[in-house]
């Protein structure tokens, strides 16, 4: 499978196809109980990847806020049977600051780990299932998907036919 490219024209056509990634990846899980899950979300500064992260988040069930982990490295919600980390990695100097955090400790059974700026953790970080691209497109966006695994590339495949 190649990558899926998709256009929206606003936040909301963005936040309906977030829900549609979290039900991807719940079907994932069902599958794989034994795995994590692991999204690296690449866009510039105020593109959209919290934003994606937030609809994601709260199709897993979440109700509170979704907020962005830039101060704090990480936001943690914890919906059984899932566990759901959100890594904002643009404040990191070293990679080696995320082995003094336990990073690999994340990377855990059904655990889907989102991380922004997942360039700046290389090395140390767990490799992406599937690596998220979100670019401007006048005020709309435009999102590309790049599968990395198996597994992804498959669920991809039944993505791609909804929005046929």
């Amino acid at each position: 499978m190649q990558n899926l490219t998709f256009s929206f024209k606003n936040e909301t056509e963005m936040l309906q196809f977030g829900q549609k990634l979290a039900v991807t990846f719940k079907q994932f899980f069902a599958k794989n109980s034994d795995r994590s899950l692991v999204i690296y979300l690449n866009g510039e500064l105020g593109a959209g990847k919290t934003t994606l992260t937030r609809s994601i988040v709260q199709a897993f069930g979440h109700n509170g806020n979704v907020k962005s982990p830039t101060y704090t490295l990480v936001e943690e919600y914890h919906l059984p049977p899932y566990s759901i980390y959100h890594f904002d990695l643009y404040r990191l100097s070293d990679p080696e600051e995320l082995e003094f955090m336990g990073i690999r400790d994340y990377f855990q059974a059904q655990s889907l780990c989102l991380l922004e700026w997942a360039e700046k953790g290389q090395g140390v970080i767990a490799e992406a299932d599937l690596d998220i691209q979100i670019d401007y497109d006048g005020n709309g966006r435009i999102i590309r998907l790049q599968p990395n695994t198996l597994e992804m590339k498959n669920k991809m495949s039944t993505l791609a036919r909804i929005y046929e």
